[in-house]
């Protein structure tokens, strides 16, 4: 039985990434049993987008609380990280690197999940083309720019997608146009914007009971 423990706090943590070092947040399971790992992208840093966006926390913690340790990094060119902005083309190779280190810290884990806001959600969508289906157990995907980048196509089997009903960034009819050809689900949030502003706790709540029954 996993019985929680104290709530765990970031860890700031050093990766060795393509183009240097990248400075990564790192969060322990609050559970005594650690179930997989997670790693979180962060939005657009042309715009403001850290490894301290409050969504990006927001989907670190929840799985955390689920059994998972996570890893945040502030990819090249962001923040202390080595580099400069490639708009998602240089940084899925370091999320490629991201996720070697967090399996050599934990090679008995097997289950991943890739969870990423905005831009993040491009870069997850493309490191998830590289990986096997039997390396990924699911994706998580907030507010996906998909008017913005030429997204692949996500497995629509095991990707929660939540977008607001009044993204000012990214269009929810956009949003539906690019999932409707995959018959891929979409989870709106009615009057929300891009940032969930005021709806964070209600999108963790939806995570952990779309993904409870996973850990």
């Amino acid at each position: 039985m996993n019985i929680p423990r104290k709530a765990p706090s970031f860890e700031l943590i050093e990766i060795n990434g393509p183009v240097g070092t990248l400075e990564c947040l790192r969060l322990s399971s609050a559970l005594e049993t650690t179930v997989g790992i997670v790693l979180v992208a962060h939005p657009n840093p042309t715009e403001g987008g850290t490894f301290n966006n409050k969504i990006v926390h927001t989907l670190a913690k929840t799985l955390s609380r689920l059994g998972y340790i996570a890893y945040c990094p502030n990819l090249r060119g962001v923040g202390n990280s080595a580099g400069a902005f490639e708009n998602g083309v240089g940084e899925v190779d370091d999320m490629a690197a991201v996720l070697a280190f967090a399996r050599a810290e934990n090679p008995t884990l097997t289950r991943l999940t890739l969870a990423g806001f905005s831009f993040g959600t491009f870069v997850q969508s493309q490191l998830r083309q590289r990986l096997n289906d039997d390396e990924v157990e699911g994706m998580i995907l907030i507010g996906p720019a998909v008017s913005r980048h030429n997204f692949p196509p996500v497995p629509n089997h095991s990707t929660l997608l939540i977008h607001g009903e009044e993204d000012e960034v990214i269009s929810l009819a956009t949003v539906f146009n690019w999932a409707r050809p995959q018959s891929l689900p979409v989870v709106v949030f009615p009057g929300v914007g891009h940032y969930f502003h005021g709806k964070l706790t209600q999108l963790a709540d939806w995570v952990n009971k779309e993904w409870r029954h996973r850990s």
